[in-house]
Order: structure tokens, then sequence, then C-alpha cells
């Protein structure tokens, strides 16, 4: 390959750059901002439910929430918990004395637990 080619080539590569980094920096721009909706509507004056961590254990979980309710995690211990849910769903830490608010946004069975003290365990079902 002589010394030409090589700068064709060279030159031929970071045009191709150039030309794909166009690309990807016009697709957010291209993408409606109703893209961005909650995946399921929510029903009209939602609930908000609270479940309290206390002696290193979750509080009963509401019987009849639905997508639309919030949960309110209110950590009464004087260690840090997680609220962490096995589908990957959510991850919520709360310090001593934090609370968090997690709007239901899908239904199903949501078994959660602390990642720092895994025996701490939960279910949390969520109706359509």
């Amino acid at each position: 390959m002589t010394k030409t080619n090589r700068i064709d080539a060279r030159l031929k590569t970071r045009l191709t750059v150039m030309a794909v980094a166009t690309l990807l920096a016009a697709v957010p721009a291209a993408i409606p901002a109703t893209a961005a909706a909650p995946a399921a509507p929510a029903h009209a004056g939602g609930h908000e439910y609270t479940v309290v961590i206390d002696d290193m254990d979750f509080g009963p979980t509401p019987d009849n929430a639905k997508i639309g309710d919030t949960i309110v995690w209110v950590n009464h211990d004087s260690v840090t918990h997680s609220v962490t849910a096995r589908n990957h769903s959510f991850d919520i830490r709360l310090g001593p004395g934090q609370s968090a608010k997690m709007p239901l946004t899908s239904s199903g069975r949501i078994a959660f637990f602390c990642l720092f003290h895994p025996s701490m365990r939960g279910v949390l079902n969520v109706a359509p």
C-alpha cells in the first residue's frame, strides 16, 4: 500500500466516523417527547400507602395496590436498608429515618429484599 493509499484510507475512516457520530447525535432529536410516557395509565385518584421498615423487617404491604398508586417506604431502623426488586424494577436506598416515594407503574407480583440484610424480604402485589 502506497503512502497516498494509506492517507486516503485514513481520510475515508475519519469521514465514516464523523458521519456515524452525526447520525447518532441526530437520533435523540428525532424521537418525539411522548416516547417517555408511562407504560400504563394511572387510575384516577391514586392512593398512597406507607410501608414501614422497623426492627429489621418490612412492614405489611397493601393488599389492594394498583397502577397509579404510590408506596412510601419509611426506614425507622438505625441502619441503612434497601428496597430492591428481584426483577430489578426498583432499587431504593434508605438511611436511618429516611423515606422515599415510589409510584407504581406496572402490575404483577414483585418480590423485594434488602441488599444489606438478605433475610429481609417481602412481596408487593400490584393490580392493573
